[in-house]
């Protein structure tokens, strides 16, 4: 009987957290395998194996909500090979590293306080050892080229538009002589992005999985994104305040530094010249560098064009980073008003929090958001209005203007998601997964698909489970909505104790995989084994 099974497991009915479970025969592996970010809306289901069964992940892009639980599964025991464009595993080599900068760092902060509380000691969800560790085990892909990853296992990435590097996948699998063809659409891209490639279309597939940030709204008419910044810049500037901009360290900062080229050398702000545009954050500093190493493979026509003429795309004068934590506590000292792009995004971790401190509670200054805000994020809290914040302990009393530069988005909305799902229209697939969206937006979206298209689409569960021979689900998932407890998965003891359990369950898959071996060394092994539970036997 031919067994291919997708189980959703992350960004299902929610925004971030990305994960998907295939497994055919023998092979099990993920897409994405992401970091939630923001409120939990639903108790997400865990990897139905052990870390050490999956073979492969193959990976959309490099944005945490993607990538950020690497280090995690291979803390567990995971050591097959991951699978990404050259850009993603260039992006991740620095982003899985920093986020592995954050966990330790903010365990070591809260285990301060903790200390001084007499609370249970906390530890990170992973440390360094883990990020570097499951770095070596990334496969660098090109865009276009399909891989051949076993007989009955191969994929092809294609430029998504969301990001450098980002990516589409196609995936065809093959069990008992049957074939099927799944495309992950990864997040798609908006278009008409500077720097990056529209998002390709694909053709064909028996079951399709697609995101849905923004099914149920269109964005408004593209204003010209570098005299719209230019008004907010001067206005600022003419309070004499900073203008701050929470963005993501990968994409979003290098646009920003793309349209602030532009508001320097087409002099639309010839009151202030010679401004200056700090940015604080050392993976900023180093995305950007490897933008310019992916010119040839993930640059647009006219940003290829600037570089043909000797123009770099990000760069300008004036331009300045904070790499070290006192060029970046420094910023706050300068005595005149300046631009400052910090992460993250979503105001949630990081430099951006500091800069806040210093210029929420001034009247002239200016916060201007450029991206999506989870729901429950400080960045939406802001965004929608809040009067007063807490950073470090410390209420802040919101004075700064809070603005948001409409139509800046790394993401396709309904009218660009509905065209590229159309795209499949003269091979209608057998199912359209809906995922990667809030929970009524997923629901509505995969309606809307319906009704336009007569595509059969849904919106599944995290833990629902479907027969891809068939199409059938064979299992459902959590309907309720169920809000996250408070991290208690933090605490050292439960935190390592899971870590020991997976542990145990890689020993046994290890066992398994050594069937067949020389009766000597099956002996050695099992007096290794036994000789470990006698020593640590209570």
């Amino acid at each position: 009987m031919v067994a291919m099974l997708i189980e959703f497991l992350g960004a299902a009915h929610e925004v971030t957290g990305s994960c998907h479970f295939v497994s055919f025969g023998n092979t099990h592996f993920l897409v994405d395998c992401g970091m939630e970010q923001g409120p939990d809306l639903y108790v997400n289901q865990e990897i139905p194996v052990n870390a050490a069964e999956i073979d492969y992940v193959f990976v959309t892009h490099a944005h945490i909500d993607h990538s950020g639980l690497l280090p995690l599964l291979y803390s567990h025991g995971f050591r097959g090979k991951i699978f990404a464009t050259q850009a993603t595993c260039e992006l991740c080599n620095i982003m899985l590293k920093d986020s592995a900068h954050i966990q330790m760092f903010e365990a070591e902060w809260r285990n301060r306080k903790a200390k001084r509380a007499g609370k249970p000691e906390v530890v990170p969800l992973y440390n360094m050892d883990d990020a570097q560790g499951v770095l070596e085990h990334f496969v660098p892909c090109a865009y276009e080229t399909p891989v051949q990853v076993t007989d009955d296992l191969k994929i092809r990435f294609v430029d998504a538009g969301h990001l450098l590097g980002s990516s589409s996948i196609e995936i065809w699998i093959r069990e008992d002589g049957e074939e099927k063809k799944l495309v992950f659409s990864g997040d798609i891209g908006n278009g008409n992005h500077p720097l990056i490639k529209e998002p390709v279309c694909l053709k064909d597939a028996d079951y399709v999985v697609m995101e849905s940030t923004y099914g149920d709204k269109n964005h408004t008419i593209p204003p010209d994104y570098a005299s719209a910044l230019a008004g907010v810049v001067k206005d600022t500037f003419i309070r004499g305040g900073n203008l701050v901009i929470p963005a993501f360290s990968v994409g979003r900062t290098q646009e920003m530094l793309y349209f602030l080229r532009r508001i320097k050398t087409e002099h639309l702000l010839p009151e202030f010249e010679n401004f200056e545009v700090y940015i604080d954050s050392p993976l900023a500093v180093e995305a950007t560098n490897i933008f310019h190493k992916s010119v040839a493979e993930c640059f647009d026509e006219e940003a290829l064009e600037l570089v043909r003429q000797g123009i770099n795309p990000i760069g300008f004068p004036g331009l300045k980073t904070a790499v070290t934590s006192e060029e970046s506590k420094m910023i706050n000292f300068i005595q005149k008003p300046v631009v400052i792009i910090s992460a993250s995004g979503m105001c949630e971790a990081g430099r951006i929090r500091h800069h806040l401190k210093h210029n929420l509670w001034r009247k002239e200054s200016t916060i201007l958001f450029v991206g999506y805000q989870v729901p429950g994020t400080l960045g939406f809290h802001l965004l929608n209005g809040a009067k007063e914040v807490k950073l470090f302990g410390e209420s802040i009393e919101v004075h700064a203007k809070i603005e948001n530069l409409p139509g800046i988005s790394g993401h396709a909305d309904k009218d660009h998601l509905t065209k590229w799902a159309a795209s499949f229209a003269e091979h209608p697939p057998k199912k359209v997964f809906i995922v990667h969206g809030d929970d009524a937006v997923c629901d509505s979206f995969a309606a809307h698909l319906r009704e336009e298209l007569g595509y059969d689409a849904t919106a599944p569960y995290s833990g629902d489970i479907y027969d891809l021979a068939t199409g059938a689900c064979i299992k459902e998932g959590s309907r309720d909505q169920i809000k996250k407890k408070e991290k208690a998965t933090n605490h050292a003891s439960s935190n390592v104790f899971a870590r020991l359990l997976a542990a145990g369950q890689r020993l046994l898959t290890v066992i398994n995989k050594n069937e067949g071996l020389a009766n000597k060394d099956l002996a050695k092994f099992a007096d290794q084994i036994t000789a470990l539970c006698d020593k640590w036997d209570r």
